[in-house]
Order: C-alpha cells, then sequence, then structure tokens
C-alpha cells in the first residue's frame, strides 16, 4: 500500500520504525497540508499493521485489504444529513459506507469537495456527529475479528462537534485493548487541547516537486518538460497536480470570478457587484471557502510579479496573461489588508454568516482597496 503514496519516504521510514522498535503509539496524528498525501499514508500504515500483526502477511488480510473490507479497519469521517433522514437521527459514517467505499477504492487521495459530492450534499458542511463517536464505542468494544490489531482511521477529526470530541477524547484517554487511533488532520488547532495531548502528532510536509513531476511521468504519463511545470504549480500538493490536468478545473471557474470581481471593483459597478455576490451565494459554503483560499493565492501571485521575478510567481498562463495588466492594482500599500478582508470572509463563512451580505460586503470594500496606492 505505501507504494501508493507520493514521495514522504522520510515519514514511511519513522512509521515503519515505529512498529520495529515496539514503540508504537496508541494514537498518531497525522498533520499537514492538503495533498500532501496524510490520508494516503495513514491508509497505507494501518494496512501494514492489519496485514502483519507483528507476523508474516496473511493471504485473506491482504485480500481484504485490496478491497478496504477489513472488519477490524474502522473508518470514521464527516457526514451530512439527508433530507430522507429523520430529524432526530445523528447522521454517521455507515450511513454512507457505500459512496465512501468507491471513494477510496479510486485512490488514497481526495477533497472534501470530491467527498460531498459523493453524498449528495455539495451545499452543506459536513462534521462528525456524536452518534459516529457512540457508533464506534461500540464497534471498538468488541475483540479483533483476525486476533491482531483494531484500527480506527478518523479522517479530519477537526470536524467532529464538541460532544464527539467529549467522548472520542474518553476513548482516547482508556483505549481499548489492541487498539490503535490514526487522525488525519490539516487544521489540528481547531481540536481540543485535550485531545491533541493525548496523540502522537507527525507533521506531513509539501511533497517534494521531484517526487510530484516522477509520479507525474510514470503515473499519468506527461513529458518530463510538462511534468516539471506542473510540479512547480502544485506547491507540494499531488490533489493540485492532478487539478491541472483537469481541463474543466475548478481553478477555471474561480479565476473567472476572479477576474470579474476585480474588474467590476476598479469600474466601481455596485449594481453588478450585487449580482456577483448573489451568484457566489448559491455556490455552497465549501466551495465559497476554496474560492477565497483561491483569492489569497492570486492576491499573492500579483503582489510578488511586481518584483519581476518569476521563479517567485506559481501561476497557470491564463492567471499570469491577467497578471500582466492587473498586479500593478497590487502593492504594498492594500496587499496585506485585502488579504485580512479574505480572511475574515473565510472566518464568517465558516461561521454560517449570510453569504450575500458577506460577499456583497467584501465586492463594496475591494472597491476601496483597490484604488489604495
Amino acid at each position: 500500500m505505501f507504494n501508493q503514496v507520493i514521495g514522504q519516504q522520510e515519514v514511511k521510514e519513522r512509521l515503519l520504525q515505529l512498529v520495529e522498535e515496539q514503540r508504537l503509539p496508541h494514537a498518531l496524528m497525522l498533520c499537514g497540508p492538503m495533498g500532501s498525501g496524510k490520508m494516503a499514508l495513514a491508509m497505507a500504515f494501518a494496512a501494514y499493521l492489519l496485514k502483519s500483526n507483528g507476523k508474516q502477511p496473511t493471504a485473506n488480510a491482504e485480500a481484504m485489504l485490496a478491497k478496504w473490507e477489513h472488519p477490524d479497519l474502522h473508518f470514521t469521517y464527516p457526514t451530512i444529513k439527508l433530507p430522507s433522514m429523520s430529524t432526530d437521527h445523528k447522521p454517521v459514517s455507515d450511513d454512507f459506507a457505500q459512496e465512501w467505499h468507491e471513494l477510496i477504492m479510486a485512490g488514497p487521495y481526495f477533497t472534501m469537495n470530491e467527498w460531498l459530492e459523493m453524498m449528495g450534499g455539495e451545499n452543506q458542511q459536513a462534521i462528525i456527529t456524536a452518534g459516529e463517536s457512540d457508533a464506534l464505542i461500540r464497534k471498538l468494544s468488541l475483540k479483533s475479528s483476525q486476533g491482531g490489531y483494531k484500527v480506527s482511521l478518523i479522517w479530519l477529526p477537526e470536524r467532529m462537534n464538541i460532544e464527539c470530541a467529549n467522548k472520542i477524547l474518553k476513548l482516547l484517554e482508556e483505549p481499548p485493548q489492541q487498539t490503535i487511533f490514526l487522525l488525519v488532520c490539516e487544521e489540528p488547532e481547531k481540536l481540543l487541547e485535550t485531545i491533541r495531548s493525548r496523540v502522537q502528532r507527525i507533521d506531513i510536509k509539501r511533497i517534494a516537486d521531484e517526487d510530484i513531476q516522477q509520479a507525474l511521468i510514470s503515473k499519468r504519463g506527461l513529458t518530463e518538460e510538462d511534468a516539471q511545470r506542473v510540479a512547480r504549480m502544485a506547491n507540494g500538493s499531488w490533489l493540485k497536480a492532478l487539478e491541472m490536468l483537469s481541463a474543466d478545473s475548478e481553478n477555471e471557474f474561480f479565476l473567472d470570478l476572479f477576474q470579474t470581481l476585480m474588474r467590476l471593483s476598479y469600474q466601481r459597478k455596485v449594481k453588478e457587484l450585487k449580482t456577483w455576490s448573489e451568484r457566489m451565494a448559491t455556490v455552497g459554503r465549501e466551495k465559497q471557502k476554496r474560492f477565497l483560499e483561491y483569492f489569497l493565492r492570486l492576491i499573492r501571485e500579483n503582489f510578488m510579479y511586481n518584483f519581476q521575478k518569476p521563479d517567485l510567481c506559481y501561476m497557470t498562463q491564463r492567471e499570469e496573461e491577467f497578471a500582466k495588466n492587473f498586479a500593478r492594482f497590487i502593492n504594498e500599500a492594500n496587499v496585506i489588508p485585502i488579504s485580512e478582508l479574505a480572511d475574515r470572509a473565510i472566518r464568517d463563512i465558516g461561521q454560517n454568516a449570510n453569504a450575500k451580505i458577506v460577499f456583497f460586503d467584501f465586492a463594496l470594500q475591494m472597491i476601496v482597496l483597490l484604488i489604495t496606492k
């Protein structure tokens, strides 16, 4: 399974060393940026633990893990509430087991957006409910079916609500026998401090450009020149590298939104900006946050473009074409206020503020900030 992990050789060796030296803690948390391979590493390590259990791998275990259907491997992941569910039902991972299985069988690299689409809830914010913690407690109370480890793999534990987090904390404080917890986290600061103190944290760095380049050549058939350009643009994320290979990339949509916002703000077209904000309000909160993160990246790139140092800029050809005329409007006087404006919008959207109001206010403030000299 480790052969599916792009790069990260140092982390692979560290995980295996923990087992070989019998220093494996009952709870590990892999932290790192999106696309760095945290989930791929966690899945590969879970498979390694369940295949061998300190012994020679068995054909039966390998066959089950090839389909990710091992009875001692328990996945926990954020879910949504479907209209068909009763009002008092707390969604749990088992409600979406079929969709999850389809997702991970396609590969260990995926985004929250892909998962939301699989569940049919693009406009919702997925969380891990207290119902999930209750279900996990029941599963882990049972004996291992294969006589070895039980592995609880929790994807994005920072999305646990407070009731769930407190119950998981108790599990981590008093873990069931022969149970290993693997937490895959992107925003550890959102977790309870008491949970962070109960796990051994391993920080996953961005993937080396050379590793992404080689994977693009071997797995995707790119030429060395094309692979080098994509790897540099990916900025250490295999998911971003895959995005750039897609003709209908979400980034193309975001670039159109960015260009429209900047042109209308510069022209002070308030009525059209109101229409733009209403359009933004329809795309769903997860996508809104991704747009704002994309916005922050382009602001940074346009600011750096002014220094005329191509080695410091990471833009697609379309983004660079727009930057040729636009970059001069992002300068020392406004780059920080614009970035802070986007950060506040991300926070407000995350707290379920009215999206129309957030984005209209965002657009109006851009009118003022773009003319700042």
